[in-house]
């Protein structure tokens, strides 16, 4: 259960919003454009941050520049 230390790791990087506009899910409500977040963890295709809403959520890395 390593996911449960995320939210207290230290940052990798920072990313910035670029856009909000996903075919499949609602992301509006937990990303917003031009905000940077901090990223706590990697893969090829997603970017665990710490949201909106405070906590650890994982997005596909297109939404991020």
């Amino acid at each position: 259960m390593l996911h449960l230390k995320w939210k207290d790791a230290p940052t990798i990087r920072t990313v910035t919003c670029k856009h909000t506009n996903a075919s499949k899910y609602l992301v509006s409500n937990v990303l917003t454009v031009g905000k940077e977040y901090e990223v706590k963890n990697e893969t090829e295709e997603f970017v665990f941050i710490i949201d909106n809403t405070g906590l650890i959520g994982g997005y596909y890395k297109d939404y991020f520049a």
